[in-house]
């Protein structure tokens, strides 16, 4: 059981910029994909990042691009998304998720291939 623990939500206006943070209870982090997805209400959860274990490889959806950076420290056991330029579109509840990954193939977009999820921190940008 790998327990997830956010962080780093807020309030901020349209523009600014926050940092959330992921902490992992597993001791070979390195052997597991990291995550983040969002939900806004009234919507389903959707892929926000991506980053392998090793933090070489990222992936992000087409809406936050450019914008939001995902990045991990394997020793500290966190991953964390820096978030800029935020827009009110961005407000929602974000969540980061898990998997061991083996080298077998999976896609990281989906909710279904991750195993642990954290409980959620909310974002909310004002115009």
């Amino acid at each position: 059981q790998v327990q997830l623990v956010e962080s780093g939500g807020g309030l901020v206006q349209a523009g600014g910029s926050l940092r959330l943070s992921c902490e992992a209870s597993e001791r070979t982090f390195s052997s597991y994909a990291m995550g983040w997805f969002r939900q806004a209400p009234g919507k389903e959860r959707e892929f926000v990042a991506a980053i392998s274990g090793s933090g070489g490889s990222t992936l992000y959806a087409d809406s936050v691009k450019g914008r939001f950076t995902i990045s991990r420290d394997n020793a500290k056991n966190t991953v964390w998304l820096q978030m800029n330029s935020l827009k009110p579109e961005d407000t929602a509840v974000y969540s980061c998720a898990t998997r061991r990954t083996d080298g077998s193939p999976w896609t990281p977009r989906r909710v279904y291939e991750y195993t642990y999820w954290g409980q959620g921190t909310q974002v909310t940008v004002s115009s």
